[in-house]
């Protein structure tokens, strides 16, 4: 099993955030112990930079991040990918169409996020992280 993990999981992760921090850190020992592959866009990973600011140093930043990197796979994206999702009529916010472009060349089974609204238009479906961690489990 390939996802896509959004930035919210993962900041729900890093920065502990109630009611939401037990859930994404399942979510993370799967992709740990290698139950399913997990993948972050590399985007995101300059978003949750900036974001956790206010809670670690910026050598911290780097150590967790290069620590999430040990077995979290980076999903890249190229130009064709950014113009492809800037011309999509599918999606209002950017940021999320290129985790579709993201999920999209890892082949994503999922993309695992807490905002699946904002994925109705997606051809990778999304799926609550409970219900991923659910599917996972049961």
């Amino acid at each position: 099993m390939v996802i896509l993990i959004d930035t919210n999981v993962i900041l729900d992760h890093l920065i502990s955030r109630q009611p939401f921090v037990d859930i994404a850190d399942g979510i993370l020992q799967l992709c740990f112990e290698q139950k399913c592959s997990g993948y972050i866009a590399a985007h995101s990973i300059t978003n949750i930079f900036y974001i956790i600011r206010k809670h670690f140093s910026t050598s911290e930043r780097k150590g967790i991040l290069l620590e999430l990197c040990e077995f979290i796979e980076v999903a890249g994206i190229q130009k064709k990918q950014v113009i492809d999702a800037l011309v999509n009529e599918d999606f209002d916010d950017i940021e999320d169409r290129l985790q579709v472009e993201c999920a999209r060349s890892v082949n994503a089974d999922y993309i695992v996020t807490r905002d699946i609204t904002d994925f109705v238009n997606s051809p990778i479906p999304a799926i609550l992280p409970e219900d991923f961690l659910q599917k996972m489990t049961a």
